[in-house]
Parts: C-alpha cells; sequence; structure tokens
C-alpha cells in the first residue's frame, strides 16, 4: 500500500454535532430525518433507521461517534463496505479502522495497539469477529459511544439477505451497557422491522422512517423477449458508465458476461463460485472507478458502495419487493439520474411459485414469502405508476403519478381480453395440462408441427383459433394469466395447468378483463430524467473542462493511494468546485463537502487543478 496517513484530528466530545458536521464533513447542515436520528443517539436512546440508499445512512452513527466519549462501534456484513467506509473517514481526518478476515498480519497488529492505545475513533468489524470469544468485552475495556448496526435486516428471518451471526447481537446490552444503539437499513416492511427490534432486544427503539421515493431512478420492466438484445439495449446509454446486471444463477452471469463483452461492453462476471482471488480483483476494478458491467448474483449485493453507477438491470424476476428494491437502490446513489429496467416472464412467476411451494419452510414462514412474491408479480404487471406500486409495498402512499417510470412516460395500453384469456385457458384444458407455453402457443396459432400431429392435437377444436395474432402476443396472455393466478405451474419442467377456483369465472364469462398490450418493441430508457439534469449536462464549457481536469487530478491521486476515487470527493463536490472556480485554498473551504482534512490535505492540489486546465 502507498496510501499515506493522514494527520488524524483529535474528536472533541464537547463539540455539538452541527459543528463537527462542518468542521469533519464539509457540511453546514443535516439532510432529512439526520438530525432527529442523531440527536435521539446523543441523548442515549436506541433507535431504528430505515432510510433510502443514498440518504445519509452513515453521518447517522459516524457523527454521534465522534461527539460522545469513546469509540464508536459499527457492525456491518461486508468487508468491502468497511473498507469503503474507513478509507473515506481516514480521508476525512477521522482515525478509522476495521477488524475482519482479510486483514494482513501488519494492518491486524497496527489496529489492535490502536485499540489498546485508545486511538481508534469508529471501528468497523464484522458480526462473525465480533461475536467470536472474547472479543466483544476486549472492546467493552474502552469507552465505547455508539454501537451501529448496519445492514440491519440481516439480523431478520422475514429478511431477503438473513444473517444468522446477527442473532448473538441481542448479547450487547449486557457487555455494554448504557451505550445507545443505532440499527440502520434501507429497506424493510414493518414485519421486518418488528422482527429486527426483537432480534436485538429493542423493544423500546424509536422508530424513524424516511421516504422510499427515490426521485432521481427511472424504474421501467419490461415482458422478457430477446433477452441479450433487451440488456445490451438497457446498457447501451452508458458504455462509459458504471452499471450492474443481476441474474439468477451462477452459470447465466457467465453467460451473460461473455455476450456481452463479445459485443463491446467492459462486462465481468461476479458470483459465489468465483475463487477469493477472483472476486477480489473484480471487486478492485469495480471500486477503482473503471466504466464496467458487473454481471451478478446477488452475491455482489450489500456493501457496493459506488455511488456512480447508473443503471441496474434484472435479468430474473426478484423474490419480493424489498430485494428487488434494495438491488436498484445501488444505482445513483449519487443522487443523479439512473436506470433501472426489470425482465421478467411468466414462466419465472410459475416456476417461483411451484418452488415456493415445494419449500420446506413452515407454513407461517411460506405464507409471508407468498404475499412478497405475490407483490412482485403485481408490480411488474402493474398498468398504473410503477413508482407507486412498489412504495405501496412498503407501506408509503405517493400522492400522484411520480413521472419517472415507463408507465408514466408512455403510459400502458390495454385491451378486453376476455375472449383471449378463454382461449388459452380452454387449450390448457383440452390438452391435458400436460404442455408448456410454447406447445400452447402452436396449438393456438394452428401449427402444423411433428409434435402437434404426435399428441393429434391438430383435432381440438381450439387449434387454431388464435392465428391471427403473434406467438409473442400470446406469450404475453400466458404470462398475465399467470400472473393472475389463473395458471399455475403443475410440474418442473415447466408444464401448465389451471387453478380451477381462478379460471372457472373466466370460463363461464362470469369475470371481464382487461390484459396489458406489451409493446411490439423495447422502449429505449432514457438516461436522463426531464426533471433532473446530470452533473456534467448542467455545467457549461468552462466548468466542464475545469470538471474533466479535477477528475484526472482525483483519478491519478487515488491510483497513487491505491483507494476509490469516489472516496477523494465525490463527483458533485468537483462539478460545484468547477462551477464556483474558487481562486484560494479559503474559497474552496466554502464548498459543501470539503471539510478541514480533505482542504488540508488536497486544497493547493485542487487550486493547482484548476489553474492548470
Amino acid at each position: 500500500m502507498t496510501l499515506s496517513e493522514p494527520s488524524f484530528v483529535e474528536p472533541d466530545t464537547s463539540e455539538a454535532p452541527d459543528a463537527v458536521l462542518h468542521r469533519v464533513f464539509g457540511f453546514s447542515s443535516f439532510r432529512g430525518q439526520q438530525k432527529e436520528v442523531i440527536e435521539a443517539v446523543m441523548n442515549g436512546e436506541d433507535v431504528l433507521v430505515i432510510m433510502p440508499t443514498g440518504g445519509g445512512k452513515s453521518l447517522c452513527y459516524q457523527v454521534p461517534a465522534l461527539c460522545r466519549p469513546g469509540m464508536g462501534i459499527v457492525i456491518s456484513p461486508l468487508i468491502a463496505l468497511m473498507d469503503d467506509q474507513v478509507a473515506a473517514l481516514r480521508q476525512l481526518g477521522v482515525n478509522a479502522a476495521a477488524l475482519h478476515s482479510e486483514l494482513d498480519p501488519d494492518r491486524l497488529e497496527k489496529t489492535r495497539n490502536d485499540l489498546r492505545d485508545g486511538r481508534v475513533d469508529i471501528l468497523y468489524i464484522s458480526p462473525e469477529r465480533l461475536v467470536s470469544p472474547g472479543t466483544a468485552r476486549w472492546l467493552a475495556r474502552h469507552p465505547v459511544s455508539v454501537l451501529a448496526i448496519d445492514e440491519a435486516h440481516c439480523v431478520s428471518a422475514w429478511g431477503h439477505e438473513f444473517r444468522p451471526e446477527y442473532r448473538a447481537l441481542a448479547d450487547l446490552p449486557s457487555i455494554f451497557p448504557d451505550v445507545p444503539r443505532i440499527a440502520l437499513t434501507a429497506t424493510a416492511d414493518s414485519r421486518t422491522q418488528d422482527d429486527v427490534l426483537l432480534a436485538l432486544g429493542m423493544p423500546h427503539a424509536r422508530r424513524l422512517t424516511s421516504s422510499f421515493h427515490r426521485p432521481n431512478l427511472f424504474l421501467a420492466a419490461l415482458p422478457k423477449g430477446s433477452e441479450t438484445k433487451q440488456v445490451q439495449d438497457a446498457l447501451a446509454p452508458h458504455r462509459e458508465d458504471a452499471a450492474i446486471v443481476y441474474c439468477g444463477s451462477r452459470n447465466r452471469t457467465e453467460r451473460m458476461a461473455k455476450s456481452l463483452r463479445e459485443r463491446g461492453f467492459n462486462a465481468l462476471p461476479f458470483h459465489a463460485g468465483l475463487s477469493p482471488q477472483e472476486k477480489h480483483a473484480t471487486l478492485l476494478r469495480f471500486r477503482s472507478g473503471e466504466p464496467m458491467v458487473i454481471v451478478a448474483t446477488v452475491a455482489f449485493g450489500m456493501g457496493i458502495d459506488r455511488p456512480d453507477v447508473r443503471c441496474v438491470v434484472h435479468l430474473d424476476m426478484p423474490a419480493s419487493p424489498e430485494a428487488y428494491y434494495q438491488q436498484i437502490g445501488r444505482a445513483g446513489r449519487d443522487g443523479e439520474p439512473a436506470d433501472t429496467l426489470l425482465l421478467y416472464g411468466g414462466e419465472d412467476m410459475a416456476r417461483a411459485r411451484y418452488w415456493l411451494e415445494q419449500s420446506s419452510a413452515p407454513d407461517s414462514e411460506k405464507r409471508v414469502m407468498q404475499a412478497r412474491l405475490e407483490s412482485m408479480i403485481a408490480l411488474t404487471e402493474t398498468v398504473g405508476c410503477r413508482t407507486q406500486a412498489l412504495l405501496a409495498c412498503f407501506g408509503e402512499a405517493l400522492p400522484g403519478a411520480c413521472g419517472h417510470c415507463d408507465n408514466c412516460r408512455s403510459p400502458a395500453e390495454t385491451f378486453d381480453g376476455t375472449q383471449a384469456a378463454q382461449k388459452v385457458l380452454s387449450a390448457i384444458y383440452r390438452t391435458g395440462q400436460r404442455f408448456g407455453a410454447v406447445h400452447l402457443t402452436t396449438v393456438l396459432r394452428g401449427k402444423l408441427t411433428e409434435a402437434i400431429e404426435r399428441h393429434a392435437h391438430q383435432h381440438l377444436t381450439v387449434f387454431g383459433v388464435g392465428k391471427e395474432h403473434s406467438e409473442q402476443w400470446w406469450r404475453g396472455v400466458i404470462r398475465q394469466l399467470i400472473a393472475r393466478g389463473a395458471i399455475r405451474m403443475s410440474g418442473e419442467h415447466g408444464t401448465l395447468g389451471l387453478d380451477v377456483d381462478v379460471a372457472r369465472p373466466i370460463l363461464r364469462g362470469e369475470e371481464t378483463l382487461r390484459l396489458r398490450a406489451d409493446p411490439l418493441k423495447s422502449p429505449s430508457l432514457p438516461s436522463r430524467s426531464p426533471s433532473s439534469a446530470g452533473l456534467v449536462d448542467a455545467l457549461d464549457s468552462d466548468e466542464r473542462a475545469r470538471f474533466e481536469a479535477l477528475r484526472r487530478w482525483r483519478r491519478d491521486e487515488a491510483r497513487e493511494q491505491e483507494i476509490p476515487p469516489y472516496v477523494i470527493f465525490h463527483d458533485a463536490v468537483l462539478s460545484e468546485i468547477a462551477r464556483e472556480n474558487p481562486d484560494t485554498v479559503e474559497e474552496l473551504s466554502l464548498i459543501r463537502g470539503v471539510g478541514a482534512s480533505k482542504l488540508k490535505r488536497y486544497g493547493d492540489a485542487v487550486i493547482a487543478a484548476l489553474e492548470g486546465e
């Protein structure tokens, strides 16, 4: 490592949170509910914080940790997240450290010595390390200011990324008496919140929930067609950006990454089957600020701290709105516009229901999982505002249409699909409920194939009753009937059957169906929301030249220190510097996000970069 050690600033426990915010972080005021959360922690209260990605959760525990006497302890589930947070704090002059399994012996020894001598302001530690024999009690010998449990949904068995070792954190009050605890997550419905507080032994914690609305994210969902082309089209505006493509299996990540590379994208796979060395190398490239596409399973998830991810694509439907929201939340963490696309199919829905039915989970847990899956399916097929539908899953009502989803931009067309649905359901019934969607559409379109002749299906009354429509059109009808629950998967191999209770009123004409007309071609995703221009778009030509000069300086500085560029300054700070064009270090100090440590460390270099542009 060539990282030069910053000059650390001893925390002044007499300082107020506002003063620490300005001196250390370079901000003049708190955002949203940050101030309320920090005041509660400063008063010694336990708090559960639900705040969306990019909402500033970290400040909610970092500021109290620097204001209250003692060392702050942050329990974090991923090493990449810990390392990024430590690097960012050290840039701010905060003596932060981490304890995890991948520390080299020299760094581990230095961290232990610093802890022993009381030289650590904020310690990041994995739950496994904290609950290992003796660790917590050894740390408790020193004054502790606050205990923060990050990604707190991991403690809940109802959560989408359950980590059993988090359950042991309920013992923390007995080890660290009278130390306030703050549990934080970007997403948790009311059931998960209840379970988090129960599991952590925080029954009297104050709950503070921010809005889940992310106005900078464009939400879109499309039925699956040519998946590779759909993914390629979504990524096309972002060739010079960072993007993530989520897949449901390791094999699909490998295939899609290879396919994207063949089409000129800088794409790499990431999944749990890779060696630690391969995963580490990929993470280093991603964190370096390099434009690239990570094609990943959910193994590439929590702790992804890169702020400038401009696109997230789901190649397979997540199991719940919570998982979906958590994953799209990795886009646009800097508050700038970002695109999201969810691809879904009827087979995915039917298969998810089938495997849930086969699950050995307790009935009570299966009912919860079923409700979340049905909410996710409804979200894909909604013809109304997609953001409103997503927020409703978290109990939040958006008063009007969002204006930044596909259905708001291009309202979905619907048609009376009652007769089409009857034809599909009749075809399933008359073919014995033993075939998949491909065979059924062949029957409906009247195509004489070897399989049709072998089963004598050309003699059925439903043969050819839908020849006026394309295979894609009929697949859309089948998918929507699956979403409504009229069609279900009755085996492991895509065989579709009827749910009699749901299908009967449709077949009898007792229920009228409005179905969505799938677009003939995939609409292109906007790279910018009309309500908010991007950072670079908002700069004039001179400002843009200064911005690029600052980015080049930051890139070189980050390489020298072997740290991610964004821990030096975010793009938002660089754009503000480019716009204000300060002539002196004193003028630079007035810009939001430039704290005392960074001013001392980089002030002269920033002014030189501006002058040399």
